[in-house]
């Protein structure tokens, strides 16, 4: 009989217990000292602080792609497309499209590993808004190389004007 008390009041004391952070911590939340996300970080115009090995949007390098699709076959959703064509006057492929559609990205960076020529990799963009899923798909090989290395940041104005460019930008190791 004890120990079914002892059960009884080791449950009792766990749920209350439970409570008590709960209500803590949404007492938290009404204190007018509190700031918002936007008040802490100025968002939109500086970007917002992450961690080291954070996994953003990815980071591609067309010059330096030999086109093995080895980040595709990586891929286990399927997101990223290449499309490549072999080079007339050597040996090898000419990537005339990498986009990753990042609607299905699950950004589990298992693509990055594969890459033997270390072309790809996570970066520390934040953020990507649209207001179309045809905003979602990113074609890296559109994009101007500073952009779409790092160098600068890819936001959704440069996503949307690789959109409008007819012909991939070239400069692959094999031109």
């Amino acid at each position: 009989m004890r120990i079914w008390f002892r059960n009884v009041w080791s449950a009792v004391y766990t749920v209350a217990y439970g409570l008590w952070v709960t209500l803590r911590y949404w007492l938290k939340t009404y204190d007018p000292e509190r700031k918002t996300f936007t008040q802490h970080y100025e968002y939109p115009e500086l970007p917002v602080p992450v961690a080291s090995r954070y996994r953003g949007f990815h980071r591609y390098d067309l010059t330096t792609c030999i086109a093995c699709d080895q980040c595709a076959k990586a891929c286990p959703v399927d997101c990223i497309y290449i499309g490549k064509e072999r080079v007339t006057t050597g040996k090898g492929f000419k990537v005339t499209c990498f986009a990753i559609d990042y609607t299905k990205c699950m950004f589990c960076a298992l693509c990055v590993e594969p890459c033997p020529v270390d072309c790809i990799f996570m970066g520390a963009t934040h953020d990507l808004s649209c207001y179309s899923r045809d905003g979602c798909i990113v074609d890296f090989s559109r994009l101007p190389v500073e952009v779409a290395w790092g160098r600068a940041t890819l936001n959704p104005t440069a996503v949307a004007l690789s959109k409008t460019i007819a012909e991939p930008v070239h400069g692959g190791p094999n031109q």
